[in-house]
């Protein structure tokens, strides 16, 4: 097999990174849970599978592309949760500790969101 370009190799790393937190899914919608299905993807979706032509890699490694640019993968979703929590509560910890460092309050690296937001209320 040819080597990967970089750009595989990233595409590669994500999807296994779905697959790792439960995220990646079939085509009719169920998890994907054996790892040899999960690497059958990776390489299909980077344009890396001995089973399409040179040209057939290149077509669906571009649509992978422009499916990561668009935010429509699996990880992506994931990470639009995770934010979506964190700003339904207000404030990010980087944002709290950003203030504590103005007010140079001691301790504050170690300090949880929770009680960043507490130190900052004093």
């Amino acid at each position: 097999m040819a080597k990967e370009s970089a750009r595989q190799k990233k595409t590669v790393g994500r999807v296994m990174h779905e697959f790792k937190h439960g995220e990646l899914k079939q085509a009719q919608g169920g998890k994907v849970k054996n790892p040899k299905q999960a690497i059958a993807i990776a390489l299909r979706e980077a344009g890396a599978s001995r089973e399409e032509s040179g040209a057939e890699n290149r077509k669906t490694l571009r649509k992978t592309k422009d499916k990561e640019r668009r935010g429509a993968t699996g990880q992506a979703r994931a990470e639009g949760k995770r934010k979506a929590r964190s700003s339904a509560r207000g404030t990010t910890r980087a944002e709290l500790y950003e203030q504590a460092k103005r007010r140079d309050i001691p301790g504050r690296s170690r300090m949880t969101k929770d009680e960043l937001a507490r130190a900052l209320k004093r």
